[in-house]
């Protein structure tokens, strides 16, 4: 595992921050967004209780797969121009890593994000030149029916356990909702760690 110079550190920090906010984000959809109702089978439209369970995997690569099985898997893949530790970073928040790599042909970069040694995001960056966003889109739906939620910028896919998103330009997010969730929860928890203790020092005035 490399040691990132400072600017280098605050960078990953910065990129895994800036997931975690549009995630949270999505999660309110604005009052102009189209939010879909959840999947009800006795309620769906004809076709739509045939579609494909929504994947946790792209490829060889998984939501939920340890750092060794991810570095393998990337290095026997001829779409990502992986380089071993040189493109695994430490950061600076509990037990979490990030591994970002380029890609070749039809992926320009890729992020795998890991919490105690497990993947819980998968984003994948693709070359608008080959590949466009109604395809990728009309390919979602075809196999996994409607989005749960729609704005210009943004279509999700969630269940319980699993959240993709597609962003434009051309972005393809996996996420585990249970880590996810867990994250933001400890995150409040730690908010109000620090608001209670600006508080105490403030009456030390």
């Amino acid at each position: 595992m490399n040691k990132k110079q400072p600017f280098y550190s605050q960078y990953i920090f910065f990129t895994f921050m800036f997931f975690l906010v549009f995630c949270l984000q999505a999660q309110e959809p604005p009052g102009e967004a189209r939010s879909l109702p959840s999947s009800n089978p006795a309620q769906e439209p004809p076709g739509q209780a045939d579609k494909q369970v929504l994947p946790r995997q792209f490829r060889q690569l998984s939501l939920g797969m340890n750092i060794d099985d991810l570095k393998e898997a990337l290095i026997k893949d001829d779409y990502f121009h992986f380089r071993g530790d040189r493109d695994v970073s430490l950061l600076p928040v509990r037990e979490q890593s990030l591994v970002e790599t380029t890609g070749s042909s039809f992926i320009k970069r890729a992020f795998f994000q890991l919490r105690d040694g497990a993947v819980f995001i998968m984003a994948f960056t693709l070359n608008t030149e080959i590949i466009d966003h109604y395809s990728i889109f009309n390919q979602f739906t075809d196999k996994y029916g409607e989005p749960s939620y729609l704005d210009p910028k943004t279509a999700v896919w969630e269940t319980d356990e699993t959240r993709i998103s597609i962003e434009r330009p051309l972005t393809i997010k996996y996420i585990d909702k249970n880590v996810f969730n867990d994250i933001i929860n400890e995150s409040g928890l730690i908010e109000s760690g620090q608001v209670q203790r600006r508080q105490e020092f403030i009456n030390e005035f």
